[in-house]
């Protein structure tokens, strides 16, 4: 299920590290956290959804590869990320 373009640019604004930055990995995984807390509610009212859910489970592990590179690169903004994603506590 894709995101609304409005939630979206919001997203993009405010997670971006400058005017023109759309790919970063801060970005990313906050456009995946999003289409993956989305895809929750789905499946509390569509349980029997198996395609949906092969999607989920690889958005999971893109988050996963993007925060293991982000962790790996620089640890300070990889604490930052997921403490305003609310993400491993």
């Amino acid at each position: 299920m894709p995101l609304a373009k409005d939630n979206k640019k919001k997203l993009i604004s405010e997670y971006r590290g400058n005017r023109n930055d759309t790919g970063s990995v801060e970005v990313q995984v906050s456009l995946l956290t999003e289409r993956i807390n989305s895809l929750d509610e789905h499946f509390k009212a569509h349980q029997k959804d198996h395609h949906s859910r092969y999607g989920l489970i690889k958005m999971v592990g893109k988050r996963k590869s993007l925060l293991t590179y982000l962790r790996r690169e620089d640890p300070e903004r990889y604490q930052k990320l997921i403490s305003r994603l609310d993400l491993r506590k």
